[in-house]
């Protein structure tokens, strides 16, 4: 059988760049590009054919950023048999937030509640003792304690939603990971770096980072984090892949790594939560679940 790959946020960024890595080290796995904007991923489907021509590559269409669309989307991958996935959405870049129409925080649905109702779709799928199937959050050194609160997990409150809702999802691999391992389900998170992709240009002009990049590269000499491109960034997520995921330590994230030489490598770092904080952020989501499909269901009536 054929592992099956899905990858959001594909068409772009780290994302593209996984599956490129992915398809040079395999080109017999089942890649599924699950994107927002149908255009862009076709675009990216046949970028990968024209190099990988013999390769099994399909679209999905979802945004994890609305509700209705994750379910839609679920019930096409629910029809390939997804085995393993990766998440891998590179998220929101700035502190700017907003209400979506699900009633919910744009950064944290998009960046974590629309991949927890994604993985509830396709419990049924992704539950195997026999044949484990692994799940890799794209997390971000901007993850921290201080910018996440249990009574405001959306961070309706704060002006770190990003820093946020990266903690959140690192704190939701955690809690994945006692509830599914035992189901042959593992949750793993990385950090690829700090990459210079279209959202990241996008926020100064062009004219300042033709200036400062030559100074990027000199910064990488004495720190491994400034991996700048996308495929060195997807390092980790590349090296995850091929390890057995019941062999991975559940409290680390790993981190894409470049030497000044340009030498990609991984390493290991534990992250600065707990279990006990974990299952509680489960629980919230679950509530928040029920609250989310009850309105679904009550806006298809």
């Amino acid at each position: 059988m054929r592992k099956v790959v899905v990858v959001t946020g594909a068409n772009s960024g780290i994302g593209l760049a996984l599956c490129e890595r992915l398809l040079s080290q395999n080109d017999q796995i089942r890649l599924c590009l699950a994107c927002r904007n149908m255009a862009r991923a076709e675009a990216a489907r046949s970028a990968l054919l024209s190099s990988h021509p013999a390769a099994d590559v399909g679209i999905v269409q979802i945004d994890v950023g609305n509700i209705k669309s994750v379910l839609q989307g679920a019930m096409m991958l629910k029809e390939r048999k997804v085995v393993s996935m990766f998440a891998t959405g590179e998220g929101l870049l700035t502190q700017e937030d907003r209400v979506t129409e699900d009633g919910l925080q744009e950064v944290f649905e998009t960046n974590v509640f629309g991949h927890f109702i994604l993985i509830k779709e396709l419990e049924p799928l992704l539950c195997h003792t026999d044949n484990p199937s692994q799940l890799i959050w794209t997390s971000s050194s901007n993850a921290r304690r201080s910018a996440f609160s249990l009574s405001d997990y959306q961070h309706r409150q704060g002006q770190e939603s990003y820093s946020s809702s990266k903690y959140a999802t690192d704190l939701l691999s955690v809690a994945l990971n006692r509830r599914y391992n035992k189901e042959g389900l593992y949750s793993s998170v990385v950090c690829p770096g700090l990459v210079m992709t279209n959202l990241t240009y996008g926020i100064l002009p062009s004219f300042f980072w033709t200036l400062i990049m030559p100074i990027m590269w000199l910064i990488r000499v004495f720190t491994n984090s400034f991996t700048i491109s996308p495929y060195n960034g997807a390092e980790a997520l590349l090296w995850l892949f091929s390890q057995k995921p019941e062999s991975l330590d559940p409290l680390a994230k790993y981190h894409s790594c470049t030497s000044g030489l340009g030498n990609n490598y991984v390493s290991p770092l534990k992250m600065d939560l707990d279990d006990e904080s974990g299952h509680s952020f489960y629980e919230k989501l679950l509530d928040l679940e029920k609250q989310v499909r009850k309105r679904v269901v009550q806006g298809n009536s």
